[in-house]
């Protein structure tokens, strides 16, 4: 994807690099959450839940939003293919299917400033790890959709829903590690046999 080795090296990262960065996030929260903040279980389960429903909707928007909208432009169209062509051109590039840290560690960042500017520290101590193993769900999900072979329905009806959207229409299907927002927002495949009429 790059002449420069170095670039090309940030651009492939291994499946399990993820969990080895943001489990200890995770995991460093938690503890404050309840060592310095003094959350209940009960507290810390409602936010912690709240970050995995905002990082379900966070990844159906950045999904559908930012790396379906194709820019007009050389430099924005090479942007665009970095960020998310190239997985649609080699859907099955193994070092290609988690964001490598180059990209995920600043958005995380990103995130973590924009949620601390809403949330007291005691809620975004509870928040923040449920939004990042939201965020740790998706990587791991989207490497297993298209590398493993699921017996269950409820894995294998994902990993349906994921490739109908790489092979054979990508302006629908957005959601990767649920069909919620998909469901809810109007871009779910049409059921076959289904009439479009009202």
């Amino acid at each position: 994807m790059f002449k420069n080795n170095f670039l090309e090296s940030l651009s492939k990262v291994h499946y399990s690099v993820p969990l080895f960065i943001y489990l200890p996030v995770i995991g460093f929260f938690t503890w404050t959450a309840f060592s310095e903040h003094r959350l209940s279980l009960f507290r810390y389960l409602g936010w912690f839940s709240l970050g995995l429903l905002v990082w379900s909707a966070t990844e159906y928007f950045l999904h559908r939003f930012v790396f379906h909208f194709h820019p007009k432009g050389r430099i924005m169209e090479r942007i665009h293919f970095i960020f998310h062509g190239v997985h649609h051109d080699y859907p099955n590039d193994a070092k290609r299917l988690v964001m490598p840290p180059s990209a995920s560690i600043p958005l995380a960042l990103l995130f973590f400033f924009f949620f601390n500017t809403l949330l007291d520290p005691h809620h975004l101590s509870g928040f923040f790890p449920g939004f990042v193993t939201g965020y740790l769900l998706y990587d791991m999900t989207h490497y297993a959709l298209h590398h493993a072979n699921f017996k269950s329905g409820f894995w294998k009806a994902l990993k349906k829903h994921h490739m109908t959207h790489h092979y054979q229409d990508e302006t629908k299907g957005f959601g990767v590690s649920s069909m919620l927002w998909d469901k809810l927002l109007g871009s779910d495949f049409k059921k076959k046999g289904v009439s479009n009429e009202q």
